[in-house]
C-alpha cells in the first residue's frame, strides 16, 4: 500500500537548547585555565593525584573552546552529539554549552525568495501555457529542515514547481470556453489562484519544516506556438462581446425613443415607418462609421 508523504508525521522536531551566558562560560574557563597553571606550577612538581588530575583537565580546557556559539539574530543552532540529535538553540547572544562535545550546525530563519523556472503545461483546456511563481518561505523547525530532507532549499525548489504544475492543470488560462465563463480563470483570479497555490505548496513543504509566507504567479502566457492564434481568438471574442454590448444598447435606446414619441404624441407612426425608424436607428447606433443624415423635406405621407 503507497504512503502519502503529507500524511507521515515528522520524526525530528525542535527541542529547546540549554546554554548559559557565553561571558560566565568564559569565567569558567579562565577559572580552569588558573587552576592547570597552579597544578603546573606548584603542585604537579610532586607528583601523585595532582598528575592524574591535569591530564584530564588540560584536555577538557582545549575542547572547551568549542562550546563557544554565537547566534545572530534569526538564526538557529543544531546540536548533536555524536550523530545524535541533541536540541535546538534559537536565543541570539553569545552562549556557552556546557557539553563541549557538542558538533553544531547553523540554520537562517530569515525570510528566503525563491523563484521557479517558467514551465511549459498544459491548462484544464489542454492549451500549453508558460507559467512561474515567486514562493515567499522561512524554515520554523530547525531539526526538521536539517533531518528530514537532504537538501531544504532543493526541496522547497521541486515541490514548489510540482505544486504549480498541478494547478496550472486545474485551470483555464482565459475563460474563452463558454464552459469556463463564470469560474477562476489563470489570468483573471490572481488572489484565488495565489491562494490555492500557496495552500498546496505548503502542504508539501510541512514535513520539511518550512513555512510559506506567499506564493503568487509572477509569469503567465500562452506557449510560443499557440500565441498567436489564442490572439486572434481573445480579439474575436472580444469583438463579439463588444458588439453584444452594443447591440443591447441600441435597442434599449431605440424602444425608449419609440415609447417617448408615442407618449408625448409628438407623431403617430404606423407599423411599417417604425419598422423603418428603427432599421434607420441601429444603423446610426451600431456603425462603426460616422453616418450623413438625409434631411426629408417633405411629408412623412409622400
Amino acid at each position: 500500500m503507497s504512503t502519502n508523504l503529507k500524511d507521515l508525521e515528522p520524526t525530528f522536531k525542535d527541542i529547546n537548547a540549554k546554554a548559559i551566558n557565553g561571558f560566565l562560560g568564559l569565567i569558567l574557563h579562565l577559572a580552569l585555565a588558573v587552576t592547570n597553571l597552579v597544578l603546573m606550577i606548584l603542585i604537579a612538581p610532586t607528583g601523585g593525584l595532582s598528575v592524574l588530575i591535569l591530564i584530564l583537565t588540560v584536555p577538557l580546557f582545549l575542547v572547551m573552546f568549542n562550546s563557544y556559539v554565537i547566534i545572530n539574530p534569526n538564526e538557529s543552532v543544531v546540536v548533536q552529539f555524536f550523530g545524535k540529535y541533541a536540541a535546538t538553540l534559537k536565543d541570539e547572544g553569545f552562549r556557552f554549552f556546557l557539553n563541549p562535545l557538542y558538533t553544531k550546525t547553523r540554520i537562517s530563519l530569515r525570510i528566503n525568495n525563491f523563484e521557479s523556472n517558467k514551465l511549459k503545461v498544459n491548462d484544464v483546456n489542454a492549451n500549453p501555457i508558460d507559467i512561474a511563481a515567486v514562493v515567499v518561505w522561512r524554515v520554523f523547525d530547525s531539526a526538521e529542515a536539517l533531518f528530514e530532507v537532504e537538501n531544504y532549499d532543493h526541496y522547497v525548489q521541486i515541490q514548489s514547481e510540482a505544486a504549480l504544475r498541478e494547478m496550472a492543470t486545474k485551470y483555464p488560462y482565459d475563460a474563452i470556453e463558454e464552459k469556463d465563463i463564470g469560474g477562476i480563470t489563470l489570468s483573471s483570479h490572481q488572489d484565488a489562484v495565489a491562494e490555492e497555490l500557496q495552500t498546496s505548496v505548503e502542504a508539501r513543504l510541512a514535513r520539511a519544516g518550512i513555512e510559506v509566507l506567499e506564493a503568487r504567479i509572477s509569469y503567465l502566457a500562452y506557449s510560443t506556438e499557440i500565441a498567436q492564434a489564442m490572439l486572434r481568438r481573445q480579439q474575436a471574442a472580444a469583438v463579439v462581446a463588444a458588439r453584444r454590448e452594443i447591440v443591447d444598447g441600441a435597442v434599449g435606446m431605440v424602444e425608449l425613443a419609440l415609447e417617448q414619441l408615442s407618449a408625448k404624441k409628438i407623431i403617430e407612426l404606423d407599423e411599417d415607418k417604425k419598422a423603418t425608424m428603427v432599421s434607420n436607428l441601429l444603423v446610426v447606433l451600431c456603425s462603426e462609421t460616422d453616418t450623413t443624415p438625409v434631411v426629408n423635406t417633405g411629408s412623412l405621407s409622400d
